[in-house]
C-alpha cells in the first residue's frame, strides 16, 4: 500500500469545522462504527497499512508483532464510540492516553497521519455508508480526540516512563505469578489503576498490567500475571523474570478508582481471574479509611483452582466487616460460592440499582457482564471499566 493509493492530499485539521454537532454526531459515530465493526479485524489491519504508507516512520514505534497492537487500538475506538456522549470520562482517557504516548516519542505529526489512516480505513470499510456527514463527524470526533491527546502530552513535565526493579518473583498458580518491583522515584497512581509494563526480555512489546496494592512511600508495586496462550510478554514475565531484571513502566491510567470525598454510594465489585488485582488495590486503599462504604465483591474464575486469591480475600473479609466476598466458579464449586459465569451470578445475588459498580477482566467478561447489568436496571453511569487493563 502506498500514499498514493490512499489518495492523500493533505493532513487532518486540528479541529476540522463540522457540519455535524450534539445528538446528531453521536449518532452518526455510533451508527457508522457499528457498520463496520463486523469487520473490525480487517479494518485495523488496514488502518496499520495505511499508517505505515503515511508516515514510514511510525513503523519503528511498533513490534514486529502488530496482533496484540491491532486488538488494543480496537477496544480504543470502541470505548471511545461508548463514550462519545460522556465528554468528561472520555477527556479522561484521552489525556492518559497522551501521556502514556510519551514513552513511544510520538510527535505532533504522528496525530495527523493517524487521523488521515482512520479516516481511510472507514471510508473504505463503510464504502456507500461513507457519506459527507459522517465524514464530518469523524473528522471532527478525530480532531478533538487528536487535540486532547496532544494537549496532556505537552503539559505533562514528569518522567515518560520510570525504572523499576524487580525485587521478588514467586510463582501463585502454574500459570500466575506475583511479581513484586520498586521504581527510581515515585510513579504516581490512584489504587485500582493501571500502568504499561515494558520487561528486558521483550523489548518494544508493552502490556498493561494492574498494582494489587495501593501506593506506598517506598515506590513497591506488586502484580500478578497470569501467562495466557500465545502470549510473549506474559509468559516471559510468569517463567523467566528473575530478580534485579530492571521493567519500564509508563504513567498511570485507568477509571476505577475509589475516593473518600466522592464515594457515598454502596460499592459493587465484579472481577475475573487477574482482573482481581486492581480490587485488591482498591480494597487495601479502603482499609486505611475512617469510614468505609459497604463493598460486596464477586470473584470468578472458570475452576475454583483460578481464583488464587480468594483464601486472602476470605482472611481480609474476615477483620473488615463493610466487605462480602463471593466466589463465582463456572466448573467446581467453593463453598458458600455461586456456579456459572459472573454476569449470571451478579444479577441472581441481587438489585444493584444503588450501587456504584466496578468492572475488571477480559474483554468478553467486561462486555457480557455489562450488558446484563444494563438489561436489569443498572444506569450506565454508574458502571466504570477499563479497556487496556488485560492484554
Amino acid at each position: 500500500m502506498s500514499a498514493d493509493s490512499l489518495k492523500i492530499s493533505a493532513p487532518l485539521p486540528t479541529v476540522p469545522v463540522s457540519v455535524v454537532k450534539g445528538r446528531e454526531l453521536v449518532r452518526l459515530i455510533r451508527e457508522s462504527f457499528a457498520a463496520v465493526e463486523p469487520k473490525a479485524d480487517e479494518l485495523a489491519q488496514y488502518f496499520y497499512g495505511a499508517l505505515f504508507a503515511v508516515a514510514p516512520d511510525c513503523r519503528d514505534l511498533f513490534p514486529a508483532s502488530m496482533a496484540n497492537q491491532r486488538s488494543r487500538l480496537l477496544r480504543a475506538l470502541v470505548y471511545v464510540v461508548q463514550m462519545v456522549d460522556r465528554p468528561d470520562e472520555l477527556v479522561t482517557f484521552l489525556s492518559q492516553l497522551g501521556r502514556d504516548h510519551r514513552k513511544f516519542a510520538v510527535v505532533s505529526r504522528h496525530y495527523d497521519a493517524v487521523g488521515v489512516a482512520l479516516l481511510a480505513a472507514l471510508k473504505r470499510f463503510l464504502k456507500e455508508k461513507w457519506t459527507y456527514e459522517v465524514e464530518s463527524a469523524w473528522q471532527t470526533a478525530y480532531g478533538l480526540i487528536a487535540k486532547t491527546m496532544r494537549a496532556a502530552a505537552q503539559a505533562e513535565t514528569g518522567p515518560a516512563w520510570w525504572a523499576a526493579t524487580v525485587l521478588e518473583h514467586r510463582k501463585l498458580t502454574r500459570d500466575v505469578a506475583l511479581v513484586k518491583v520498586r521504581t527510581e522515584g515515585l510513579l504516581p497512581y490512584r489504587a485500582g489503576g493501571y500502568v504499561s509494563v515494558e520487561v528486558p526480555q521483550r523489548p518494544r512489546l508493552w502490556r498493561y498490567f494492574s498494582p494489587a496494592n495501593a501506593p506506598r512511600g517506598d515506590g513497591e508495586l506488586v502484580f500478578h500475571v497470569r501467562a495466557v496462550p500465545g502470549g510473549w510478554v506474559s509468559g516471559s514475565i510468569v517463567n523467566h523474570t528473575r530478580p534485579g531484571d530492571v521493567w519500564r513502566l509508563g504513567p498511570s491510567m485507568g477509571v476505577l478508582n475509589v475516593r473518600p470525598t466522592t464515594t457515598k454510594r454502596r460499592l459493587l465489585m465484579i472481577a475475573g481471574g487477574t482482573g482481581i488485582t486492581p480490587m485488591l488495590a482498591i480494597l487495601d486503599d479502603l482499609a486505611r479509611w475512617k469510614r468505609n462504604p459497604p463493598v460486596h465483591l464477586f470473584f470468578g474464575g472458570r475452576r475454583p483452582e483460578d481464583l488464587y486469591a480468594y483464601d486472602d480475600l476470605r482472611r481480609f473479609a474476615a477483620t473488615a466487616p463493610w466487605l462480602t466476598v463471593t466466589p463465582v466458579t463456572e466448573e467446581g464449586a467453593l463453598a458458600g460460592g455461586d456456579r456459572g459465569t459472573l454476569a449470571h451470578a451478579v444479577t441472581q445475588r441481587g438489585v444493584w440499582r444503588d450501587h456504584d459498580v466496578l468492572v475488571s477482566g477480559s474483554p468478553p467478561m467486561i462486555q457480557a457482564t455489562i450488558a446484563k447489568l444494563l438489561a436489569h436496571g443498572v444506569e450506565l453511569e454508574r458502571v466504570a471499566y477499563d479497556p487496556f487493563t488485560l492484554d
